[in-house]
């Protein structure tokens, strides 16, 4: 290993948005801030994102408008779509190794897309390898209480004992609904201030763009392994100012 950072997007709650986050952060800081990056889809058996990269790629070699716009977009950013590995939360770690020992272009951020279980085999030993862990939430009690739940005990049991290289852990707020009030999270983030835990101060919205991905009928898309997001789709997603504020805390090369 030389100089990537892990990074691992992690969460006791599935049906939040993880892998979706996952993809949209990857796709910002490779297409749009220079990184280099990688993901390795840890979310057996499902592994979404690594479905979504077949998807797209099988629409390109398809398509010859597609496979023009690939080209460009290559062209334009001077290098490939990063690599997505499937793989699951035992074998992450070799996995992500031989990727960094076969890939030509070193990443220098390492994407893990977690399971929604910490019950899943390898999980809590993957996560204690990981550089940063983000942990999504939506303003639900019971999702909150299992997020809550994971981070203290991670942050008790592992980060404090030195059993987890981990240099940080955050929550982050997702799925949030324009009619909710702000007072409703700023009760939550003081009492998580009061435990001693770190929330990012973008909150991502519950947004229907979110989940538009490649396809035949579309020009425009959003969710991409391999194209950027439309300008146009960006506005008011929060992605940008997610992604910008993950980078200057992990601070990539």
């Amino acid at each position: 290993m030389s100089n990537e950072i892990f990074v691992a997007f992690a969460t006791q709650k599935g049906g939040i948005g993880k892998s979706t986050v996952t993809a949209l952060a990857a796709s910002y800081l490779h297409n749009m801030q220079g990184h280099n990056v990688a993901v390795i889809d840890c979310d057996a058996p499902q592994h979404s994102i690594h479905e979504l990269r077949e998807r797209e790629t099988k629409l390109i070699d398809e398509s010859l408008y597609f496979k023009a716009l690939a080209c460009d977009h290559f062209r334009k950013i001077r290098k490939n779509a990063y690599p997505v590995i499937a793989s699951d939360a035992l074998n992450a770690l070799d996995d992500a190794e031989r990727m960094l020992a076969e890939e030509e272009v070193k990443p220098d951020i390492v994407f893990f897309d977690m399971p929604g279980t910490l019950k899943s085999n390898g999980v809590v030993k993957t996560l204690s390898q990981m550089d940063y862990i983000f942990a999504p939430m939506s303003a639900d009690r019971f999702v909150v209480e299992s997020t809550l739940q994971f981070a203290v005990m991670f942050r008790d049991n592992l980060m404090t004992t030195g059993q987890a290289k981990t240099k940080g852990l955050y929550l982050f707020w997702t799925m949030v609904d324009g009619r909710e009030k702000n007072g409703l999270y700023d009760l939550y983030e003081d009492v998580i201030a009061e435990m001693g835990l770190s929330v990012l101060s973008t909150r991502l919205p519950d947004s229907k763009k979110f989940r538009r991905d490649l396809s035949e009928e579309r020009k425009s898309v959003f969710r991409s392994t391999i194209f950027p997001m439309d300008a146009s789709l960006m506005k008011g997603s929060g992605i940008r100012e997610f992604s910008e504020e993950i980078a200057g805390i992990i601070k990539p090369q």
